[in-house]
């Protein structure tokens, strides 16, 4: 006879933990979410002869934005006398 294992319960919501966690990881989400916008950008600029000087400075500019918020959020977490 076989048992059935009861559905772990899954919470609807995110906790108040996993909110901050996400808040303070948004500065370093955003800067990828542009980063992948300039990629995507430069993707499409094939179709149009190549990016243009204003691409690859939009590239380097959110390349280096992920870089900074990376950078920040490894200092914030790192950080021992952080008051959450």
């Amino acid at each position: 006879m076989r048992k059935r294992l009861a559905p772990a319960a899954v919470p609807d919501e995110p906790s108040p933990a996993d909110l901050a966690a996400i808040e303070s990881e948004w500065p370093l989400i955003d800067a990828e979410l542009a980063f992948l916008d300039a990629e995507i950008t430069m993707l499409n600029a094939a179709d149009r002869g190549g990016p243009s000087p204003l691409d690859w400075r939009r590239l380097r500019r959110a390349e280096a934005r992920v870089t900074r918020a990376a950078a920040d959020l490894s200092r914030v977490e790192s950080d021992p006398g952080r008051v959450a």
